[in-house]
Order: C-alpha cells, then structure tokens, then sequence
C-alpha cells in the first residue's frame, strides 16, 4: 500500500477543485497527494451554474453568461438585470480537462479507485463523500435536464429562465429551467424540491410536455443530466485528521442547491491554512444563512402551493440584494430586504415550530 501525505476521497467538483487550488500555489511542493475516484474517465457529466460574486479559477470553462434572467408564474412574469453579478454555466467537461490536463503534470499527486490501496495512518483526509441519512422525510432538489439543438433559431440568448413555475406542482414545488447557450441550442430542466418521490420522477413526460409548451417540435437532444442535491446537512464526521468540503463538508446552500462558489472559497481557505490544517478554524457558509434556510425549508415543506408566489416576491428586491442574499454575501440591511418580502404569519409560525 503506498502512502501519502495529503489524501482526497473523491475527484469531483470538491476533490478536484481543491487539488487544482493547492496545486497551482505551490502548495503540493515536497508534498504528496492522493485522490481516490473510482470513475474510469472523466467527461461532460453536469452544468454548474450561478451568479459571479466572486472571483474564481474557471472562467475560461464558463460556457455562456447572462446579463438579464426572468422569474415566471401561473399569472405573473418578470426580467431582472444582473449586469453587476452575471450569471454563468460551468461546462463540467471543460473543467475536468482544464484540471486534470494540469494534475497530470505533476509527479506528487496520483490516482487510485480505491482507498483500500492506500495507507490512511498519517494522511490528512480530504472527504467530499456524503454521508447521507436514510430518511423518508428529507428534502431533496432532484432534476432532470437536456440540452437541446434546433435547426432554426429559436431562443433569446440574452434572458434565462431562472424559475418558470408556469407547471404542475403536484401538492410540490416545480419549475423549469431554461439555460440559452445561443438561438439554437439550450439546457432545459425539470426541477423538484421534494421529498423523494418517485412519482414525481416522470422526467421524459415532464420535459416533452414543456417543450411543447414552448412550442418547439422539431430539435435534436445532444446531452442528458440527472441528478438530486440533498437539502439537509450531511452526516460529518468528526476526525481530526479529516476534513469534509463540498457537500459533504455542507457547502451546498440548502435554500437553493447553489454550491459550486462555496467549494472555490472553501478551496481557498484550505490552501490558505494548508500549513496549519489541523488548528484551522471550521470553514462554514455562515450561521445565520443555516438558520433563515432552515425556516425557508419548514415553510417549504409546509406550504408548498405558496412558494411560487414567495420565490417571485423575493426578487422584488433590487437585484443586487437578493443575488448576495442567495450567494451567502447579503449585510444584514439586505437580510431585512428580503425577509420584509415573505409573508410573515407563515414564516413566525415555522420559526416557533
């Protein structure tokens, strides 16, 4: 078994993130990292997407940005200029190259499949595997997208479609996605935030009913994505020689799923504090957006049929507000803003019960 000084479970967004951080300032110098993935390639597997609020490695695998998104309803519609915080899509199969074209240049970091093929006494572990409860009555955002392609132009290339809740819900909340890459080719996804159920997992019908909706008959699907993201905190071991990052390390934010900029600024931290790892203080996306998320899921859960009208209320806001509000970097001037918008019977009664 081989050993190393640095070990990181798991080569995906986490993993490799934070291997490319430590790797290009030079922190892996004298040093030896592994990480163990147990995939046999790596290639275009998701679409990571969310307001720039901060800087971060990966511009040049940004596959469209957006200066202008809408919010829709059964009844009401709205575009919202985000020009100061664009909004922007990680092609993961740039990225993944992008990393592990530089990774494999450098002779210290190796790749395993499994972790029995590694000694782990005196490695500090970099964990970006949830563990996950088994728990009928947790939340889940899951979804289903497709990249569609038409022969004639179709699409505003300017405007996203950020929530379209224009749908059936279910006794749920659903809305749909619209990501325009150009005229004739977009991402558009089926979204849930539910329990898991499965009788909500009637993706296909789900997304031709919406396209034709749209009006579209004739287009060719050149790429699927699947995928859930836990609205709840994993499990998270406590070892001091071990460091959760990712979702794994709660990095997602629960209230939306956005986690991509929390593990780059989770990554920085770490290679900031890399000499001193052991001793760093915990890395956390802030408390009270733990708290006010954990009031925003009890309403969620409660009163389902009320959150399209509650999310479209939100963005009332100036769009400089509720973007730092969702991206963990509102004052509490801003905090006020948003929490004004909700309405306040509902979410007094989730916060005492």
């Amino acid at each position: 078994m081989r050993e190393f000084d640095y070990i990181i479970l798991g080569g995906g967004c986490a993993g490799l993130s934070l291997a490319y951080e430590l790797d290009i300032h030079q922190k892996l110098n004298n040093k030896t990292l592994a990480i163990v993935e147990p995939r046999t390639e790596y290639k275009r597997d998701k679409t990571w997407s969310f307001w720039k609020v901060s800087s971060h490695n990966f511009d040049d695998c940004v596959k469209k940005s957006w200066k202008e998104f809408s919010i829709k309803t059964s009844s009401d519609s709205k575009i919202i200029k985000c020009d100061n915080f664009p909004y922007q899509s990680i092609d993961s199969g740039l990225f993944y190259k992008k990393i592990n074209d530089r990774l494999s240049k450098n002779k210290s970091i190796k790749f395993f499949k499994n972790i029995k093929e590694l000694k782990t006494e005196n490695a500090f572990i970099f964990n970006s595997v949830p563990s996950l409860q088994d728990n009928k009555s947790n939340l889940w955002q899951h979804f289903h997208g497709i990249e569609i392609e038409t022969d004639k132009d179709f699409f505003d290339e300017n405007i996203l479609d950020l929530m379209d809740f224009d749908c059936d819900q279910r006794n749920n909340v659903h809305f749909f996605y619209v990501l325009p890459f150009n005229k004739n080719k977009a991402m558009i996804e089926t979204t849930w935030l539910s329990k898991d159920d499965k009788s909500l997992k009637d993706y296909d019908s789900q997304m031709k009913n919406y396209i034709n909706k749209l009006g579209l008959k004739d287009y060719k699907i050149n790429f699927k994505e699947e995928g859930a993201i836990p609205l709840f905190h994993p499990l998270n071991e406590k070892d001091k020689n071990r460091i959760n990052i990712g979702t794994a390390g709660g990095m997602t934010r629960l209230s939306t799923g956005y986690t991509f900029l929390n593990i780059q600024e989770h990554s920085k931290y770490i290679r900031m504090n890399i000499e001193n790892i052991q001793g760093a203080k915990k890395y956390d996306i802030g408390k009270k957006y733990q708290f006010l998320d954990k009031v925003f899921l009890r309403v969620l859960e409660k009163h389902p049929e009320k959150m399209p009208s509650i999310f479209y209320n939100m963005f009332n806001s100036s769009s400089d507000t509720i973007i730092k509000f969702l991206s963990n970097k509102s004052n509490l001037l801003q905090d006020i803003s948003i929490i004004r918008k909700m309405p306040k019977w509902i979410f007094i009664k989730s916060l005492i019960n």
